[in-house]
Parts: C-alpha cells; structure tokens; sequence
C-alpha cells in the first residue's frame, strides 16, 4: 500500500523544473582571416631584417657612434632649433591669425599675403634665400646697427628665420581655425561684461580655442624635428650635418645615418608623451572623464591579467 505514485501520468508533458539541464560547450570563433595576415606581416618583417642583417653594415659601429660628443652636439643643436623656431612660428601664428581675423582690410590682406607665400614655396628654397640674403642687401643697416649681412646671418639665425617663418604660416592657420571654433556668443558676452576687444581675445577666447589648437600644434612641433634637418642646407651644423661629417671620414654612411634615425624617434617620442599630457590637460573642460595615462592602462591590462589567472 506504500507504492509510490507516479504523480504525471503517462503521456504528459513534463514540467521544465524535471527537465535535466544541458551543458553548452561554446565553440571560440576561429578567425582565420587573422591568422594568414599576421603571418604574412610577421614574413615580410622577417624578410625586411634578414635583408638588412646581410647588407653591407657595421652594425657594431651604430652603438659605438650613438653616443659621440659631436654626434650630442648636433642634437642638441637640433633640440634648440627645433624648440627656437616653433617659439617664433608660434608667437607669429597666433598675431597673423588675429590679423587675418580683423575687420581692417589691409591687415588681412596682409596676413593672407604672409600666410600664401611661407605655404606656398618650399621649406629648403627658404632657408637658401635667408642663406644667400646678401646677395639683395651686402650690408645690414638700422640705423643704430651696421654690420656686413653675411656676418649678420650666421647659420643659426638663416635657419631659425627660415624654419620659424615658415611654421609661423602654418600656425596663423590653425590658430585661426581654433579661435573660430568658439562661438561668437562668448565673444559678445564678454563684451557685453564691459571687455575690450584684447581682454576678450586674451581672457576667453584663447582659454577656450587651446582645446583646438594644442593637437595640431604638438604635431606640427614633432614634424619641425624632422624638418630641421633641412638646415644642413645653410651649413648649421645640427643632428644630420654631425652624423654626415663623421660618415664623409670613417665611411660608415649607413651606420650613422641609422645613428640619427635612432636619435629622431627617441626625440619624437619623448615629445610625444609631452603631446598626449598636454592635450589631457586641456581637455578637461570638455569631457566627463579624461583618457587614462599610459602608466594607468599598463594598470589597468595588468589588473585584467591578474583576474583572468584567478578566474582559471
């Protein structure tokens, strides 16, 4: 009398709680697409070092050359240069931007004129005319100063005006596209607030357009690196100029020449990382939360790590 009863009759639908749960075996994705590319980029990589490891190349002379003393000349004559000229591009962009801004006629046409001619001819035939200058005017007069115009401009003063001036038209540009990317109804309210024309420049709309202009502004810093080795065309003796001497006498031309290229990417880099900051600096003012500093995402991937072997 103690059977138990089958309480679902013959023939019903068992409830979902009676039904044994299945295991899933989730099958990954086989990506095959990405396989074949990553090792047809990993061969030509290979290619391209096998090549270079049997050309014909010192490669023991690149380290014994990268510290050089007129190697550490040069770059620091690159440095200063690089640093001098982008100052003068800079401070000149930002008065031609304004200039070529203004309601007057003749400073716009003016700054216009400016802006087509350094955009318009090529860095090297600069330098060579600021080189060459005392062919127009063999002596140098101000009035207080006279002095013979080759003695006035050295390599270093043809090289900051040839490089400074022309960076001075690219900056005019972006600088004025940064200031016109703020909108006007600021400049009205601070005019409205009692601001004269340069207060308002000076006080809010530069604050605001920063945000615009510093991007395009690092990049065109990293790009007058590379430019400055077009110098060597007025005898200033910067990075190239040194690694070019010691090549013409010890005849490793390939081997210094990868000794600049080894200085230009430590320069671009470390000024890199200056750019990123920079930018993250004055992008708080327009997002709610910054991009992290590489030192957080090294944090961050190293965290993920660390919950993945837990997880296991």
């Amino acid at each position: 009398m103690n059977d138990k009863i089958d309480k679902v009759p013959s023939g019903a639908v068992p409830t979902p709680d009676r039904i044994a749960p299945v295991a899933n075996k989730a099958i990954p994705v086989r990506h095959v697409g990405r396989w074949i590319s990553g090792l047809i980029v990993v061969a030509v990589l290979a290619t391209l070092g096998y090549a270079f490891s049997q050309g014909n190349v010192r490669w023991a002379t690149v380290p014994e050359k990268l510290f050089d003393s007129s190697i550490l000349t040069g770059l620091w004559h690159t440095i200063l240069i690089s640093v001098a000229s982008m100052a003068l591009g800079l401070v000149l962009g930002v008065v031609f931007a304004v200039m070529r801004l203004s309601k007057n006629p003749v400073t716009g046409w003016v700054a216009w004129l400016y802006i087509w001619f350094f955009r318009g001819t090529p860095v090297y035939v600069q330098l060579l005319i600021w080189f060459n200058l005392a062919l127009i005017f063999p002596i140098f007069d101000i009035g207080f100063y006279r002095d013979e115009m080759t003695d006035v401009m050295t390599p270093f003063l043809a090289a900051l005006l040839g490089l400074g001036l022309n960076e001075g038209a690219y900056m005019a540009e972006i600088v004025r596209a940064g200031i016109q990317s703020v909108d006007e109804g600021q400049t009205e309210a601070s005019h409205a607030l009692g601001m004269t024309q340069a207060k308002t420049m000076r006080r809010v709309v530069l604050p605001q357009a920063m945000r615009v202009i510093i991007p395009p502004t690092g990049n065109e810093f990293i790009n007058m690196l590379k430019t400055s080795s077009l110098v060597v065309a007025v005898q200033y003796q910067d990075l190239l100029r040194s690694a070019q001497d010691i090549a013409s006498t010890s005849f490793a031309v390939m081997e210094m020449l990868f000794v600049a290229s080894i200085w230009y990417l430590a320069l671009t880099s470390v000024f890199s990382v200056g750019q990123y900051y920079l930018e993250r600096r004055y992008a708080r003012g327009a997002l709610r939360s910054l991009p992290p500093t590489p030192l957080q995402r090294l944090r961050a991937n190293l965290n993920m790590l660390r919950r993945s072997e837990v997880a296991k």
